[in-house]
């Protein structure tokens, strides 16, 4: 019995937890476990971080970035590369960066018991959303 090769970007979709590498100011990585969504169509990975922390600041000062993932055996893993842009954080529940959130969290996760809480801690949390545009795409399955 012949299996199906591995597919990277199948084990990307399918993984709601990776490893974000973002580069320092002296060039040296900076690694973040991050909760990712992969729209496999778009060829787009987002993840919802903090302002001010790390990964976010070393994304405004140089774009790229790179985000593993493992298959939940260990034995496969996938990372995509790519360019990112980052969205607020808002101010503004209704506002255009928090509704950017709310597109994220039901793409990723489906709908929230409480849309009003959800866009009132996106404020007060002062969340950001990245989106990366995948422009290459590697991995591996052992076994």
């Amino acid at each position: 019995m012949t299996s199906a090769p591995f597919d990277p970007r199948a084990l990307l979709a399918g993984s709601r937890l990776g490893v974000l590498a973002t580069l320092k100011s002296d060039g040296r990585p900076q690694l973040s476990p991050v909760m990712p969504f992969y729209d496999r169509a778009a060829e787009t990975l987002y993840v919802s971080m903090t302002e001010g922390r790390a990964k976010t600041a070393n994304l405004r000062r140089d774009p790229r970035a790179a985000l593993e993932v493992t298959g939940p055996d260990g034995r496969s893993w996938a990372t995509a590369e790519g360019t990112v842009d980052l969205v607020g954080p808002g101010t503004d529940p209704r506002g255009a960066e928090v509704e950017a959130l709310v597109d994220y969290y039901r793409r990723a996760a489906g709908e929230h018991p409480d849309w009003d809480e959800y866009r009132a801690v996106m404020v007060s949390d002062r969340r950001v959303l990245m989106t990366m545009s995948v422009e290459h795409v590697y991995g591996q399955s052992i076994g």
